[in-house]
């Protein structure tokens, strides 16, 4: 019987599965529908353990899988094989942990770099480490190389032209014909899981802010969650449907900026100017709301500092009704756009078997037909309050992105109207002074990116003992790189802006 050194004290369930059946019960889970949420390592009192989490969809449940490995073990047999989409998440844990999984396909290195020794593994270096391990060695990186008459490749990155994030994109190009996209992250590692256990719990909440800085408010409800899981703590009506406010006004901001970056791509300069002045706005309710454009340092888990007054809460909710108006003006301006609808249909498709495959999230994966929306699958009551559809396309083209994104604007600034309108001004001071001890905890949100995941374990004194976010764009980069295939070099700033991802959400 496996032990397990950490039990669940929030409303999810725990199961142990030895680690020669976890690949194919995973692939039993998958095949009945449900999902792979996360899949990641963490250090326990008998050596280490996979965490799997399992989103059961239509059962609106969440689940963990527990499987230990031996205090001696390096290697376990890879899972990719059978669960396509674990060939990132895999990598990750062979990179911070040193814990190889034999049968891999593609091995190799994809958040730590050469500077980095290869038998340093960030997550692993404070845990007592068997010798088998020390002697452990990361794969070094190599570029897939693609051959042939008249292939060459184009490098572009880490630094780029504009202020952005670093990320390196190797082009293998016949001509102006992309054959093969390979994207390299990882340049920026900050260490923001390994300070999460460093830190006390009452900061953790302006690390996480930062995780992914234009998700501050998606990450700072998912950390909510997974600490209030954690003590199986529930707050007021009032401060779950402010919390859910903010993250849908953040949802509208970036689509907002999404589309304003697909005008933009296309060369069409009215329309970017127009979508540009109505992000300012949505920003301009965020600063009313929080105080701040991005409402970092708001939202905290257990209780809220200070709700809006009714006045605020009011003028908010009336400016929101007008971003409302305007976008039924604007939108068109793209949307009925005969020459901006050419530009993106039938540009970067991504196959909804594929997309299924790889584990897609957000308006990506509702792009190509799949169903998943986190509101809907793990539904909360102030979610409730008005009657809303999952905006759902079958091309799987850039032109589907956009039309998801659109859809779901009109759908997050009523949503956002009525949160607002159902807040009560009550005051909901914080009853929690230490956490438990040996207890998991999960916080999993829709953000504007998809489906986003906080886990936190303590250890046997009630500290943080492992602390991981997954970013809804790492299960969403190797989209990206498939769907440029076969599409002209030019074409992939458009791509590219129509997944819309986080380097910053990978390179933690």
């Amino acid at each position: 019987m496996i032990q397990n050194h950490f039990k669940p004290a929030g409303p999810f369930a725990a199961e142990e599965v030895p680690i020669i059946q976890l690949r194919a019960r995973l692939k039993t889970e998958i095949q009945d529908g449900n999902r792979l949420g996360l899949l990641t390592a963490s250090a326990t009192s008998d050596g280490h353990e996979l965490l799997t989490v399992i989103i059961s969809p239509l059962g609106h449940s969440v689940r963990i899988i527990n499987s230990l490995l031996p205090h001696d073990a390096v290697t376990y047999s890879s899972l990719t094989p059978d669960i396509p989409q674990a060939h990132w998440f895999e990598r990750e844990i062979a990179d911070m942990w040193g814990l190889r999984p034999i049968g891999h396909p593609r091995m190799k290195s994809l958040v730590m770099h050469d500077s980095f020794p290869d038998n340093f593994f960030p997550l692993a270096a404070g845990a007592s480490l068997p010798t088998s391990r020390m002697r452990s060695r990361r794969v070094p990186y190599r570029f897939t190389v693609v051959q042939g008459n008249g292939v060459y490749e184009v490098p572009v990155g880490p630094v780029h032209a504009g202020v952005i994030e670093p990320g390196h994109f190797r082009f293998s190009c016949l001509g102006e014909v992309i054959e093969n996209l390979e994207i390299r992250l990882g340049f920026v590692h900050r260490g923001v899981e390994e300070h999460l256990t460093q830190c006390s719990w009452q900061s953790a909440r302006y690390v996480v802010e930062a995780a992914s800085s234009d998700t501050s408010a998606g990450n700072a409800v998912a950390h909510a969650f997974a600490m209030e899981s954690l003590c199986g703590v529930t707050v007021s009506e009032s401060v779950r449907r402010l919390r859910a406010a903010c993250v849908e006004i953040e949802r509208i901001a970036c689509h907002i900026g999404d589309l304003a970056g697909i005008c933009a791509d296309i060369g069409f300069g009215a329309g970017s100017s127009a979508f540009g002045v109505l992000r300012a706005a949505v920003l301009g309710i965020a600063e009313l709301l929080t105080g701040s454009r991005f409402m970092t340092g708001f939202l905290a888990p257990f209780y809220q500092r200070g709700l809006p007054d009714a006045a605020v809460l009011t003028e908010a909710a009336s400016r929101l009704t007008e971003v409302g108006l305007q976008l039924r003006l604007t939108l068109p301006l793209l949307m009925d756009n005969a020459g901006a609808i050419e530009r993106m249909e039938g540009m970067g498709i991504m196959k909804p078997s594929l997309a299924r495959e790889f584990g897609l999230v957000g308006p990506a994966a509702r792009a190509s037909g799949i169903d998943y929306d986190v509101r809907k699958a793990l539904p909360t009551p102030e979610y409730e309050c008005i009657e809303w559809p999952i905006a759902i396309w079958n091309e799987g083209d850039v032109l589907a992105r956009a039309r998801v994104r659109a859809h779901e604007l009109a759908t997050s600034v009523r949503l956002a109207e009525a949160l607002l309108t159902g807040i009560a001004v009550v005051k909901q001071p914080s009853c929690i002074t230490r956490l438990p001890a040996n207890a998991t905890g999960i916080g999993i949100v829709e953000a504007w990116r998809g489906e986003l995941i906080h886990l936190v374990q303590t250890d046997e004194t009630g500290r943080i003992a492992r602390y991981k976010i997954k970013d809804p764009s790492f299960n969403n980069w190797t989209a990206l790189a498939v769907s440029v295939r076969g599409r002209l070099l030019s074409d992939f700033p458009l791509c590219n802006k129509s997944f819309s991802l986080s380097y910053s959400g990978t390179d933690l």
